[in-house]
């Protein structure tokens, strides 16, 4: 899978949050390279997961919306009386 990246601003926003998870939940004050580190983990980790995830849900709604597609295609069809 290609690494995903995000735009300087969007990674800089997340390693800030990293920093103040930290000192929040954990009492430690940690870096920017520190939290960069974390950063990459995960995105390493746990974003191939969470994309997989999107990817199966995505199907799923679409595979949905066809059934519901093909259900409203086959009302439309005119009913041909037999005759004989």
């Amino acid at each position: 899978m290609k690494t995903m990246k995000l735009p300087k601003e969007q990674r800089d926003q997340v390693i800030q949050r990293i920093q103040q998870y930290f000192e929040e939940e954990r009492d430690e004050t940690i870096g920017d390279l520190a939290a960069d580190g974390v950063f990459d983990f995960f995105m390493s980790h746990l974003a191939p997961i969470v994309y997989n995830q999107a990817l199966s849900d995505s199907r799923h709604l679409v595979r949905q919306q066809m059934s519901s597609l093909e259900e409203d295609l086959y009302a439309l069809e005119y009913q041909i009386k037999q005759t004989r």
